[in-house]
Formats: structure tokens, C-alpha cells, sequence
């Protein structure tokens, strides 16, 4: 049985797109970014399925309602995403990580989440090219197609070239990497995992808050404690590239 491009994964009931395997090289091709993202380096994947959409207020409902997970921030949640469908927002790296395990899923690594992100164009500053507009992302201001100030609902904005939405803006996504400043130098060539311990985890893509200049850039990283919650926090879910249980075509 061949891969599918698209599945529907059950719990959750999100659409995931299939990421083919292959190879890229991963860091700020613009010098435009910090110290952390070179040196520029090959990295080599094998294929994966990935939400095209980030993790939805309903579908986070939908979690708690079914494992009873403490989640007490709804007030919050409603102030920055007042609907079913936008994203999830105010939820840590470990309330991401016990959806995930609920879903039967997990978190992208860093590395995987780089290479969704750019969508198969091999050195760009965007996920759609070296440009980016309100037309195009949700970011700080408004403009084009952006008419929210805060949170935009999930699809908004035209997916990458690999049916991936919202790779760029509206909320930054959490990676299941610790963060380590010079794992670059001494990554692994092939599924890196990042780095065995640290004190912080990734996120990428930036937020509806975040200038596009820097923080939109599918080479940006931003680390955080795995127990902070913020407006602008939110996630996306990945699994390997085999059927299972959980999916249906």
C-alpha cells in the first residue's frame, strides 16, 4: 500500500499532509538571523505526516473533554482565539506534548518543522519564497488579507507548497527539541532529534504580534521554558509515515 498524500487522523481529527523524505540544508541562508541558526548544514529526513493545520481551540476542547487534562486558561484563550476554529493558544510545551500523546502523535523536531516549513524551495527566506506580505501571513499590522489584530482563524492564508498552513505567523509553534545554541555545529546528518538535555524547548514560525523581517523566517529560532504559556504560543502535530490505527485515507 502505497502513501497517501493526505490522511485524516481520527483522534483529533485533523488532516495531515505527507512530508516526503529527502534532504536540505537547515540555517539563515540571508544572514539575517543569529548566531544560532549556522552553520548552514545537510540534513537528511525520512518521511513524516504533518497537520495542515495548527492545533485548533475546538480540537484542544475536544482533548481536555476526553482525558479530563487539568487546563484552567480559557479566559485567556477566548481574548486572543474567540472561536472553535482558530488556534490554540496559552498552552505549554508539556500541554502540547499530552495532547500529542492523547492523539497518539507527537511534536515535530526542529529539523522537521525547517524542512515542512520551506515547502521543498531550497534556500528561501519564507515559506512561499523570499518575500512575504499580510497577504500572505498574519504578522504585526494589518493589510491584504490579514484583518486580525491578534489571532487569525487556522487557514486563513494560502498554504506552502506541501498543503501547510500558517507556517509563517499567526502563533508561534512548539518543537519537541530541547534548545541548544550551538547544536548546529555538531548536529547528526540524518533525523537529528536535537540535543539530549536542556534548561529550554523550541518554537518556530512567529506570531501575529512578530515583524516578518526576523521572526517569520523559516531559519528562526525562539526557545522558551517548556512550562510557559503565552498568547502567541501554540503547536502542530506530527507522526511517522506509515499507516496506523489512528488514520484513515
Amino acid at each position: 500500500m502505497g502513501k497517501e498524500e493526505k490522511i485524516i487522523w481520527e483522534k483529533g481529527v485533523s488532516e495531515m499532509v505527507l512530508i516526503p523524505s529527502g534532504s536540505f540544508e537547515m540555517g539563515d541562508h540571508f544572514d539575517g538571523g543569529d548566531d544560532d541558526e549556522l552553520p548552514i548544514h545537510e540534513v537528511e529526513l525520512d518521511a513524516f505526516y504533518m497537520d495542515a493545520y495548527q492545533v485548533t481551540v475546538g480540537q484542544f476542547k475536544q482533548f481536555i473533554e476526553d482525558s479530563g487534562y487539568d487546563y484552567d486558561d480559557w479566559e485567556s484563550v477566548a481574548e486572543y482565539s474567540p472561536g472553535d476554529g482558530f488556534p490554540m493558544v496559552y498552552v505549554s510545551w508539556n500541554d502540547a506534548t499530552a495532547y500529542a500523546k492523547w492523539a497518539g502523535r507527537r511534536l515535530p523536531t526542529e529539523a522537521e518543522w525547517e524542512y515542512a516549513a520551506r515547502g521543498g524551495l531550497a534556500g528561501k527566506r519564507y515559506p512561499g519564497g523570499d518575500h512575504v506580505s499580510h497577504d500572505d501571513a498574519n504578522y504585526d499590522g494589518l493589510g491584504g488579507k490579514d484583518k486580525w489584530s491578534e489571532c487569525a482563524p487556522v487557514g486563513s492564508f494560502e498554504a506552502n507548497e506541501y498543503g501547510l498552513y500558517d507556517m509563517a505567523g499567526n502563533v508561534w509553534e512548539w518543537c519537541q527539541d530541547w534548545y541548544g545554541e550551538d547544536y548546529y555545529s555538531n548536529s547528526p546528518a540524518k533525523n537529528p532529534l536535537g540535543p539530549g538535555t536542556g534548561s529550554y524547548r523550541v518554537l518556530r514560525g512567529g506570531s501575529w504580534n512578530h515583524s516578518p523581517s526576523y521572526h517569520l523566517r523559516v531559519a528562526g529560532r525562539n526557545y522558551r521554558d517548556p512550562n510557559n504559556r503565552s498568547d502567541r504560543y501554540g503547536f502542530r502535530c506530527v507522526s511517522g509515515s506509515n499507516f496506523t490505527s489512528g488514520a484513515s485515507a
